[in-house]
């Protein structure tokens, strides 16, 4: 049996932000309800420990979040929950001392790729007064991202962005040092306790529109995790937003079965020979990380 790292849950594909680095879904907007929900811890409990509500979609939107997190503590999971951190204050009632979190990502980009953000003082000073607040009552870990860098070192604009962010962040935290003069792309920096800062390069989703190479590389997907759209549609690694490799839904057909599928082992046997057999898998510039 497949065992995973972490299997991603989306628990719905509506946004209340539209930033330019996240193409919005073109699936159907829905919200997954209690018995789906149920019904996917369920199958996937023997495949994993560690759930992610994560895949398009901002999580914090779901009105019965509370009561997902409850489920998920019952049955035994660890919950990482990536979100913009602009409905924390609607939210935080229903999110907070859950023991079910084990991260909450806030990504700190979103601000600026949204073209209607406003007031980034106050953004960033909630987002962190909530990441203070929690780690101090419970084991809850907290990372700060600003996945917005380009290859080319990021450019004036990006740069002046980031420093006024990383500014409020240094203050708060009384650090005597530029964060940038210690965080390395790609891995997080330790600014408090159970507090990171991660910089890393922006990614661009994979789509069938893209250039496709030649289709060498590797890729964690349904070697380390998986995950589940809102509709039940299983896919391989939780930047195929849209199903493209739809593996079949877990309302239909067991998640078991799917990870065993033949299209998903053919997809694991072609990346255990460093090659991407599925088209999106071919037009993903992230498979190239791995070598």
């Amino acid at each position: 049996m497949k065992t995973f790292k972490k299997v991603y849950v989306e628990i719905t594909s509506i946004c209340n932000l539209a930033c330019s680095f996240c193409p919005p879904t073109e699936r159907a907007k829905q919200f997954i309800s209690i018995e789906q929900f149920t019904t996917i811890l369920d199958q996937i409990k023997p495949h994993t420990k560690y759930i992610y509500l994560h895949v398009k979609g901002e999580p914090l939107l779901h009105p019965k979040i509370d009561q997902l997190l409850d489920i998920s503590h019952e049955k035994g999971f660890k919950v990482n929950i990536t979100t913009n951190g602009t409905l924390l204050k609607k939210a935080k009632h229903k999110i907070f001392g859950k023991p079910a979190i084990r991260q909450m990502n806030f990504s700190l980009h979103s601000f600026d790729g949204h073209p209607g953000s406003t007031n980034r003082l106050e953004y960033i000073t909630t987002v962190l007064g909530f990441a203070r607040e929690a780690v101090d009552s419970s084991n809850m870990i907290v990372s700060l991202r600003l996945w917005n860098l380009d290859q080319d070192n990021a450019t004036n604009l990006e740069r002046s962005r980031n420093r006024e962010a990383l500014a409020i962040i240094e203050e708060e935290f009384n650090l005597d040092y530029q964060i940038e003069e210690r965080v390395t792309p790609g891995s997080g920096l330790k600014i408090a306790d159970r507090i990171y800062i991660n910089q890393d390069y922006e990614f661009k989703w994979p789509a069938l529109h893209e250039e496709e190479d030649e289709g060498k590389g590797f890729c964690h997907g349904l070697r380390s995790q998986a995950a589940i759209l809102t509709n039940g549609t299983v896919v391989p690694c939780c930047l195929d937003g849209e199903g493209v490799i739809n593996l079949g839904n877990v309302y239909e057909t067991s998640f078991s079965d799917i990870v065993e599928g033949d299209r998903a082992n053919k997809l694991y046997d072609g990346f255990s020979r460093r090659e991407a057999v599925e088209e999106l898998c071919r037009k993903c510039g992230y498979r190239k990380r791995f070598g």
